[in-house]
């Protein structure tokens, strides 16, 4: 690029994510679950040919800010957390209600599509957590902020109940449809709990904090490991994989049977898949120049 251009954004605006040929997300943002990994000075340009941060470089293309407000974020993080728990509780309703109409496989479609449409929706905004244990798992290993925690749980707990609630006057007297109770003893359940809730962080850490991985399909690589996860454990443990997605419908039903493995064994699951992911990534290679995050974005 000649020296003429330096400062003069170049590039034409990319397509609308979602699109045929788009992104899913748009890319060159700061990762809002990695709030430390603020590589970029916040200027109106990504600089591209500087030789060091500070100094005068050429501009790729015009960017916004990255800021996004704690209320937005929280209020993505309710609405995303309303739709997942609304729909991944109402399939096991309406398969009460009609006769295993929606089968498991049906199960976990609703709630594997939920997670994805609620992570192309709202991950650039909030991050898209949606389970209280990921908040905690990510903050832990320095994804995320701590100071933001109390307000995304509260976000996420109180969108699960509202979320009950709705179900509940729209399918009662079946709202016991929706919570996840164990079928097999609670040692067993416990173990299916962190196995799943292990793989499903494993999965998240890889998409959304590593570079290296295809972010584009965040949404979908997310979505499908709930749903492998429920078809395994969602008959013997209900496949929760989250404390609201059990705390909610529990507080609706007043059925609160062996909750407390619903609140334990997901967060160890989500340390544990988080934090193995972490030690096994691959590291910088010298020389190598670094690639945007892409996925899970504000």
């Amino acid at each position: 690029m000649p020296e003429s251009e330096v400062g003069t954004p170049t590039v034409s605006a990319p397509a609308t994510p979602g699109t045929p040929g788009a992104p899913l997300f748009t890319s060159l943002r700061v990762d809002s679950m990695s709030y430390d990994r603020k590589s970029m000075p916040r200027c109106k340009c990504l600089p591209v040919d500087a030789a060091t941060w500070g100094a005068p470089h050429t501009c790729l293309a015009g960017l916004p800010s990255p800021d996004v407000s704690l209320t937005r974020k929280l209020g993505a993080e309710f609405v995303g957390t309303f739709i997942l728990i609304f729909a991944a509780t109402a399939g096991p309703i309406v398969n009460q209600k009609y006769n295993g109409v929606e089968s498991l496989i049906g199960n976990a479609l609703c709630a594997g599509l939920a997670v994805m449409i609620v992570i192309l929706s709202t991950g650039h905004i909030s991050g898209a957590h949606l389970n209280p244990s990921l908040t905690i798992a990510f903050a832990a290993l320095r994804h995320f902020p701590w100071v933001q925690v109390p307000a995304y749980i509260a976000a996420q707990v109180s969108a699960s109940i509202c979320a009950s609630f709705a179900l509940k006057g729209a399918f009662h007297p079946f709202m016991s449809g929706g919570v996840t109770v164990p079928q097999v003893s609670n040692g067993q359940a416990f173990v299916l709990e962190f196995l799943i809730t292990f793989n499903l962080l494993f999965v998240v850490t890889a998409v959304a904090t590593d570079t290296r991985a295809v972010g584009e399909l965040a949404g979908i690589a997310v979505g499908a490991t709930v749903m492998l996860n429920i078809l395994v454990a969602g008959p013997s443990s209900g496949g929760s994989m989250n404390p609201v997605r059990t705390l909610g419908p529990a507080i609706a039903a007043g059925n609160y049977k062996s909750i407390w493995i619903y609140m334990v064994a997901p967060t160890l699951g989500a340390l544990g898949g988080a934090g193995v992911y972490t030690l096994v990534k691959l590291g910088a290679v010298e020389g190598e120049t670094p690639r945007p995050v892409r996925s899970f974005r504000r």
